[in-house]
């Protein structure tokens, strides 16, 4: 107020009283006073209603009004104007009534100083404007609170409601003033609420908590905050409570929650990663998948941990992402173990209220097992289509093969003082076409699993062949070493099969010894008892025969060391190894009902233990081992479409004095053993023949004469080829290729069929 004039509205009918209140205010010096003296109130009304002053001087007794009513209706016409009442000292009470009324303060006559006067105008301007600003705040508070969900309200020590403001839906203020809070809510609400209000009783702390209240059935979430309310002296009489209805919030947060639990409950990988590639949100699926937390992904850069290193890929998918919104395809990403998987990946751009972009959504699901069928599924549908292939060629093959092998084994006989190296190189020429039908016969048994003949075998002669074999084959940097017991148990197996099992081995040692190394092949007698069969669940007690191929090569790995055996799996470049060699090898040795063992030590080598179970009795005698079977004239119908094999045949059984008729299809040979049916002591017949099949044409001759003696035989022979022949009472089978031993003993076999 200092410097500043004030102008004061003095009402007063008594003259001396004006002029001693002018001489006062001259006295003071601090302060510039406008007084403008009224002598009614009437007057006091009209300078109201045109002017604004800072305070009024009001006597109270005056000729148009007197006593309390003057201020009541001076205070109505200026409510904004601060009011000091003029007494007399019998009049004290008077005036106090009136400062009850509004009136800022009162003033003695006869006991005023100009400063007096001074300080009481001050005094009653300044709370005036106190006043007023309470009462704006004060209207604007309840403004605030008419238009928000807070409902306010005060407590005594009891706990029982003294003041209410804004009550939630559902109660009135009657029903609440007076009352506690077991009068209004259920029990178990009330009394979380008593426990709380207690607590800011007891210890004079306010204190904030949600808490859930059921009013009339409707249950609603508030934000309760207490506090104490104290009196003058500072002791807590009470509390003060505001509860923020928040049921809305909690209801989308339960939502959000929900969803939260959604998106963790999948288990494809879904990740929020700002326009600066900073990952936001990191759910389950994602943890699980690539192996980081949540809190070690998130604030983390995406490429930085997801990829080794940036691609044209990565940059095409962010480029489209943000171009057109979304984008998706394969790609290739690093778990935190550094293990590459393969994703379908989601992208989609985010926008905020303003629609614009804000952040990349991703969404992985881990396809790298599916691809990895899905190759499996291919390669075993190529291998189908071989296997359908070589089918048809193995029989051509056997076809081709026969009359060579034949012819082989017929030359040395014509001409049995051929020198030496002649007879080198018929030795040469007949391995080679043994061993082309033993090709074709491994095709065969991988391709279309034709099985070959279980024979009770030394694996003796087995492991020399093929150490034989590798060392003419094998880099000379590769040392060959075989060590096999001479009193060697049997196996029963298949000589082919167990033959490729050792090749198979054999290669891939090879392979592990770039640079040259040992190979050692080696085979023993092995005993399993009750505890070994215990610890090796494949393993049987009894005798087994172990053959072990061992190297000097890089070793495997431990990681992988149990997924060697899985098909298509291999650890070679493309275009080196289909990941078929172990696992035939494991298939045909479980076949054999053996097992097999692997230990390895990257640097340092492996070695395969092959198990097979040993047997009792002799060695089976091939029939190139048996002396040949000469005939004693009889004759044979000889019925293939194959001119080279009718001729060889011809020949060979010629070689061996039997007579021959040929025919070169069913309907050929039934027209010919018609004709000769008393002279046809025997038919080898070619089951896959033109115009007239080799089936049909057997039930015919067989209806002809139920007693005839028939050799099926075929290039290409399946379990359902041997079921249907055996079917029709054929139980001698010859597979092309074969030899002219084996041609013999078939025939000398059903020959000595009794009539």
């Amino acid at each position: 107020m200092a410097g500043k004039n004030i102008k004061v509205l003095l009402v007063e009918d008594n003259p001396g009283d004006v002029f001693l209140l002018q001489e006062f205010l001259k006295e003071v010096t601090t302060v510039v006073v406008d007084l403008m003296p009224v002598e009614r109130l009437s007057e006091a009304i009209n300078y109201l209603a045109k002017e604004i002053f800072d305070v009024i001087l009001l006597d109270l007794s005056l000729p148009d009004s007197q006593g309390l009513e003057t201020f009541v209706i001076a205070h109505h016409q200026a409510k904004a104007t601060p009011i000091i009442v003029l007494t007399g000292i019998n009049d004290e009470t008077l005036a106090i009534r009136a400062m009850q009324e509004g009136a800022q303060d009162y003033l003695v006559k006869g006991q005023v100083t100009g400063d007096l006067l001074v300080r009481s105008m001050r005094y009653a301007i300044e709370r005036q404007r106190a006043d007023d600003a309470l009462r704006h705040s004060e209207e604007r508070f309840r403004v605030a609170l008419k238009n928000s969900p807070i409902f306010v309200y005060n407590q005594d020590m009891e706990l029982r409601y003294t003041w209410v403001y804004n009550p939630p839906s559902g109660l009135a203020v009657e029903e609440i003033l007076g009352k506690q809070d077991l009068d209004i809510i259920p029990v178990e609400d009330a009394q979380h609420l008593i426990t709380i209000k207690s607590g800011v009783l007891t210890t004079g702390i306010g204190t904030r908590e949600e808490v859930s209240i059921t009013i009339k059935d409707t249950t609603r979430y508030y934000d309760l905050t207490v506090e104490p309310l104290r009196n003058e002296l500072q002791e807590v009489v009470g509390v003060t409570c505001a509860s923020i209805d928040i049921s809305e919030r909690k209801l989308a947060e339960e939502k959000i929650r929900e969803q939260a639990a959604l998106l963790d409950v999948t288990t494809d990988a879904i990740c929020v990663r700002d326009l600066n590639n900073q990952i936001i949100f990191w759910n389950k699926g994602a943890e699980t998948l690539y192996g980081w937390l949540a809190i070690e992904a998130w604030g983390k850069n995406a490429s930085e941990l997801l990829y080794d290193e940036p691609s044209p890929e990565i940059e095409a998918a962010l480029l489209q992402a943000t171009s057109k919104g979304k984008w998706q395809g394969e790609l290739n990403k690093l778990t935190k173990n550094d293990k590459e998987i393969l994703v379908a990946s989601r992208w989609s751009l985010v926008y905020d209220e303003q629609g614009k972009p804000k952040a990349i959504l991703t969404v992985d699901t881990d396809i790298t097992e599916k691809k990895h069928l899905e190759a499996q599924l291919f390669r075993a549908q190529r291998l189908e289509s071989i296997g359908t292939l070589a089918s048809g060629i193995a029989h051509d093959l056997n076809n081709i093969l026969t009359p060579i092998l034949a012819g082989a084994q017929l030359l040395p006989l014509k001409f049995p003082d051929a020198d030496e190296r002649t007879r080198h190189l018929l030795e040469i020429l007949e391995v080679n076409a043994r061993r082309g039908a033993d090709l074709v016969k491994q095709v065969l048994s991988f391709a279309r699993g034709v099985e070959g003949k279980r024979i009770t075998l030394q694996i003796r002669h087995l492991i020399v062949e093929v150490g034989k074999i590798l060392k003419e084959t094998f880099p000379k940097s590769i040392q060959i070493s075989t060590d096999v017991l001479k009193d060697l148990w049997m196996v029963s197996g298949d000589s082919t099969q167990l033959h490729q099992v050792l090749m198979n081995l054999c290669v891939n040692a090879r392979d592990a010894m770039p640079n040259g190394g040992s190979l050692s092949l080696y085979a023993e007698n092995v005993l399993i008892d009750e505890n070994y069969a215990r610890i090796n669940l494949e393993a049987k007690e009894g005798p087994y025969i172990v053959m072990t191929v061992s190297d000097t090569g890089v070793g495997i790995a431990k990681e992988i060391l149990d997924r060697i055996f899985e098909p298509f799996f291999t650890t070679k470049d493309v275009g080196k190894g289909t990941g078929l060699g172990l696992s035939t090898v494991l298939g045909i040795v479980k076949s054999h009902g053996g097992f097999v063992n692997v230990y390895s030590e990257p640097g340092t080598g492996t070695s395969f233990q092959v198990y097979l179970p040993a047997v009792e009795g002799m060695e089976t005698i091939t029939p190139e081992e048996l002396p040949p079977q000469a005939g004693h004239g009889e004759l044979i119908l000889i019925v293939d479409d194959e001119v080279a094999i009718q001729e060889i045949t011809k020949t060979s059984l010629e070689a061996h004095n039997y007579k021959t008729l040929i025919a070169c299809d069913g309907i050929e040979a039934i027209a010919l053993y018609a004709q000769n049916q008393d002279k046809i002591d025997a038919v080898l017949m070619d089951i896959m023949l033109p115009t007239l099949d080799g089936l049909t044409a057997i039930r015919t001759l067989q209806k002809i004469n139920p007693l005839v003696r028939i050799i099926a035989s075929s290039g290409l022979m399946s379990d359902k080829k041997l079921s249907a022949v055996a079917a029709i009472g054929i139980n001698t089978f010859l597979v092309k290729p074969y030899t002219v031993n084996e041609l013999l003993l078939s025939l000398h076999k059903v020959l000595s069929q009794l009539n």
